[in-house]
């Protein structure tokens, strides 16, 4: 097969024993994208890697390879690299074995002989010097990058990652998310990882893909699906978040700006309180919407709210503050620990991101998608 310059997916769906593990997964990965899978356990993200590997096949959809409908095509004819969970080390292998062991079945790229080609990817994966260790004198993470350096070995066109640091410590994990991405960024291979760790998925990915039971729920850069959630689940499962429910009870009160717009947004009330939002809906619209911990801030001010503190985290810069109001769980970060058993807490209405209910953005919404 030629160079990839597209992965598409296009309506995948997928049951076991009658429990749906796939539900109409379309996705695009461009030329050379870190595209990451995100979500909770059990929401499809490994059975959609295994549908692009070829060890499942979908009940109906496609799986694509520049245009090429890889339906039949076995796993080792889709030119994929596969690093797993448990990275699956051959024991009785030296580490340069291991490597080397892709190559029996691919001619080994760049006319270099299987021994320069082991040394060149062992010196990519920062173990140079490593080829006559034996694998379980590796610690976790030099087993990690021996299984990237095996999966990279015959130059394939795309990279599959399955929760390849799930079971390394969280230092390690960061150290080698970053050694992960700079190896795909040098190589410039398309690289699909499934991980359930979300700081993870937002620190390495040119874009991601959040799951859920199955389905995508949001496809985005990371700045993009963590400051503009698409739907609750994005919005609870991305990072920390306050989530409020209300309905539109009339306009807002900032008037109209110098050049006679609208400013005033809408008023919404949410259990005994009623906030501005920059939303456009008329009376009696349902609105969800969230508020990052950051953006909360103590004191009087605007659509501000009192709330009893729960527990209070140190976090070494910060203090993460769990409030409760009117039984919602509402987080705060704040530099100073906070000494009253109650806090008087607020937004500014820009820093509220509208959910659902808002007309406008359901409108964009439904454009796109048509």
């Amino acid at each position: 097969m030629g160079s990839v310059t597209n992965l598409h997916l296009r309506n995948l769906s997928k049951s076991f024993d009658g429990v749906d593990a796939l539900r109409d997964v379309s996705l695009d990965v461009a030329d050379g994208e870190f595209f990451t899978l995100v979500g909770p356990s059990g929401c499809g993200k490994t059975t959609t890697l295994r549908a692009i590997a070829g060890f499942e096949s979908p009940d109906s959809g496609s799986v694509r390879f520049e245009g090429t409908e890889m339906s039949g095509v076995p796993p080792e004819d889709r030119d994929v690299g596969i690093v797993f969970q448990n990275y699956a080390l051959f024991s009785h292998m030296t580490v340069g074995e291991n490597v080397a062991y892709g190559l029996r079945f691919r001619e080994t790229p760049g006319n270099r002989s299987d021994d320069e080609r082991v040394a060149d990817l062992l010196e990519l994966v920062d173990l140079p010097g490593f080829e006559d260790r034996d694998p379980d004198e590796l610690s976790g993470g030099q087993r990690q990058r021996v299984a990237l350096a095996r999966a990279l070995a015959p130059g394939p066109d795309v990279l599959l990652l399955d929760e390849p640091m799930s079971a390394l410590d969280a230092r390690l994990r960061q150290t080698l998310r970053t050694q992960v991405k700079r190896i795909q960024s040098e190589l410039g291979i398309t690289t699909v990882y499934v991980t359930h760790d979300q700081e993870e998925a937002l620190a390495v990915s040119d874009r991601v893909a959040v799951m859920n039971d199955g389905r995508i729920e949001q496809v985005g850069t990371p700045e993009a699906v963590y400051r503009e959630p698409d739907t609750r689940f994005v919005a609870e499962f991305l990072g920390e978040n306050s989530v409020f429910a209300g309905e539109v009870v009339g306009r807002g009160t900032a008037g109209r700006a110098t050049d006679g717009a609208d400013r005033s947004g809408r008023a919404v009330r949410v259990g005994p309180a009623t906030f501005r939002l920059p939303l456009n809906a008329p009376e009696g619209t349902e609105v969800v919407f969230c508020v990052r911990p950051k953006k909360l801030v103590r004191g009087p001010g605007e659509n501000a709210f009192e709330a009893t503190v729960e527990t209070v985290e140190f976090l070494g810069e910060s203090f993460r503050v769990h409030l409760d109001w009117e039984g919602r769980d509402v987080t705060l970060r704040t530099a100073e620990r906070p000494t009253d058993e109650r806090l008087r807490v607020g937004f500014d209405p820009a820093d509220a991101h509208v959910i659902s209910g808002n007309e406008r953005e359901r409108t964009l919404v439904d454009r796109d998608a048509g």
